[in-house]
């Protein structure tokens, strides 16, 4: 062989070579996916919401009536029995203070009681000696009528005018002591608080005892002080007679209904199981944390494990509440591996190394996986989160 034979044979096999390593390394590489299982298990969809504990009936105790408080000695926790238990005591309450013009003019009604008391005394005085002088014509026609030289209309004068002066004794000494007590009354508005301690005795109050027997929850009034009718004092309640309240949105509480069973979670302990008591018709406009308004609905679950389990809660503890809508065995799948395919839901199933497109019914899912109906059977493999470069029957390989 030639030298120009051989260059050229040499250089044509560098030649081919060249150009298979290039068309090998622009060849298409498969997608690295990572894949998921359809499998049969346990789904459970839920309306999970943060929830709150309450004691069923809690009873706030007002003050009956305007007073001095003395202090609350009771603490909250504090066992309580109806009708016993002494749980706060009020006192009549010391008078306002006197301004100088106030005081002038409750010196000035003395001083007019007292003349009025002056008046009454010389009526007093006025209608003895009137009844004094009837007594004497009375007895004096009565004498001269027995020896007739009087006629019979003037005895009888004589002894209507002794009635009248009777008449008139009483209602002038009534009228004496009506202006004593009016005296009286008005020195009364002038005792200053000193006087009024002084004068009072043991003390006269209003004892306020627990209308109920259960424990103290809340003292909302402590301290001594002046109270107006009607002030709340303490919550009292039975905090072994729990419930839970969850403010749900309106678009899921209309998916609850009554004994729907429901877990408790997130409250320090074990999970609990509840069930739906009831589901409130009356809606509340509420603002988010993100400012949107949301129509809020509350919804009351009783505990269904015995009190042993939950004895540790209280009334106002913060605790999570899932709903349960559904809870069955199903062929399910992770969420993130079906996609929307127009109008129906659709997934890659890995075979024979290249991804297969595939329409899927569905049914109940969560927020993590969800029902197969039709379209997988048990063990086979799907695409999870499919990006939009994987087509159907690109070439993959598993992460």
């Amino acid at each position: 062989m030639s030298v120009a034979k051989r260059r050229l044979a040499i250089w044509g096999s560098l030649l081919i070579l060249l150009v298979v390593g290039v068309a090998y390394a622009l060849r298409p590489q498969p997608f690295q996916v990572d894949l998921a299982v359809a499998e049969t298990g346990t789904l459970r969809v839920t309306i999970d919401e943060e929830g709150e504990t309450r004691v069923r009936d809690v009873y706030t105790l007002h003050a009956p009536l305007r007073g001095q408080l003395q202090r609350i000695t009771a603490e909250p926790g504090d066992v309580i029995k109806a009708g016993e238990t002494l749980l706060a005591q009020i006192e009549p309450a010391a008078p306002a203070f006197l301004d100088a013009r106030t005081e002038a003019e409750l010196q000035a009604a003395v001083e007019a009681a007292r003349a009025a008391h002056n008046l009454a005394a010389a009526e007093l005085n006025k209608a003895k000696a009137d009844l004094t002088f009837a007594e004497g014509e009375r007895a004096r026609a009565r004498m001269l009528i027995e020896r007739r030289t009087i006629s019979q209309r003037s005895l009888e004068d004589a002894e209507r005018a002794y009635s009248v002066a009777q008449a008139n004794l009483a209602t002038a000494e009534a009228g004496l002591k009506v202006r004593e007590h009016e005296l009286h009354q008005a020195r009364s508005r002038l005792l200053s608080r000193q006087e009024i301690r002084s004068r009072s005795g043991a003390c006269e109050c209003v004892a306020v005892t627990a209308p109920v027997s259960g424990v103290v929850l809340h003292v909302m009034r402590r301290s001594e002080g002046v109270v107006e009718a009607g002030t709340p004092l303490l919550d009292i309640g039975d905090p072994t007679d729990l419930e839970i309240v969850a403010n749900l949105l309106s678009e899921d509480a209309v998916r609850i209904k009554p004994r729907q069973q429901a877990l408790v979670t997130g409250w320090g302990g074990e999970d609990l199981k509840a069930v739906v008591q009831r589901i409130e018709p009356f809606g509340q406009t509420k603002i988010s944390a993100l400012g949107i308004e949301e129509q809020r609905v509350d919804v009351v679950l009783d505990f269904a494990d015995p009190p042993e389990r939950w004895r540790s809660l209280g009334h106002g503890y913060r605790v999570d509440v899932r709903v349960i809508l559904f809870e069955g065995e199903v062929l399910r799948l992770p969420l993130g591996a079906l996609f929307r395919q127009r109008e129906d839901w659709a997934v890659f199933v890995a075979a024979e190394g290249r991804a297969q497109l595939r329409p899927v019914g569905v049914g109940q899912r969560n927020s993590l996986a969800v029902e197969i109906r039709e379209g997988l059977l048990p063990g086979d493999r799907v695409i999870l989160y499919p990006s939009d470069r994987i087509k159907d029957g690109v070439a993959i390989t598993e992460r």
